[in-house]
């Protein structure tokens, strides 16, 4: 069985890369927010990277799924432009500013401050903090399906660096997708920080069922 340890270096290394890279066409090369231009290969896209993530969860041995050969798949919301917006980045002028993050088994990791992101989404102003762990920018967020439809611990949302142009982001919530330890209590997995909680039901991305 894996070690606590073991699990979190997974976690970091491993399966926060390959998520990274299975969305990363979704990234501020597809344009504005409100500039699909065919939502139809937009979908047909999405759909793609949606079935090379359950080929990896059903047959890697780097897997969160404790029995790959009953993984059927996970679960999505309908793909949904209206989820896909673009935000205003907001950077910290002191770029070594640090926060204490706790995890899922009550330990801490340490992520950098990164920035700010400022978007509307159904109509509500939402400003949210950017983590930075590593290369990578990280939306860790909270929002009214947890528990429900989504896992009580949250989603999260990856970037590269160079996808802020302009100080603009495009966050696809369509990309949305749960942590490891949304399937495997051996893995130990950041926590939203308390001011990422959107007062809205984001009906996007991955959700509970399926595979689990």
């Amino acid at each position: 069985m894996k070690s606590k340890f073991f699990a979190r270096l997974l976690w970091s290394n491993s399966s926060l890369f390959l998520l990274v890279n299975f969305f990363c066409f979704f990234g501020t090369s597809c344009g504005n927010s409100s500039d699909v231009s065919d939502p139809e290969a937009y979908r047909q896209e999405l759909a793609r990277k949606r079935k090379e993530k359950d080929d990896f969860y059903q047959t890697s041995a780097e897997s969160p799924i404790t029995d790959r050969k009953a993984f059927k798949g996970l679960s999505y919301f309908d793909p949904d432009p209206a989820y896909r917006v673009t935000a205003r980045i907001e950077p910290f002028a002191d770029k070594s500013q640090r926060l204490v993050i706790p995890m899922s088994d009550g330990s801490e990791d340490v992520y950098t401050k990164y920035a700010h992101a400022v978007f509307s989404l159904q109509g509500e102003v939402c400003r949210v903090l950017l983590l930075k762990h590593g290369t990578t920018l990280s939306l860790l967020f909270k929002d009214l399906t947890n528990g429900k439809e989504t896992y009580g611990g949250g989603r999260y949302i990856d970037f590269e660096e160079d996808e802020v142009k302009e100080n603009r982001l495009v966050v696809d919530f369509n990309t949305a997708y749960h942590p490891y330890c949304a399937f495997n209590h051996e893995y130990a997995c950041p926590l939203p920080p308390k001011e990422n909680t959107l007062p809205v039901a984001v009906k996007a991305g991955e959700k509970l069922g399926g595979g689990r």
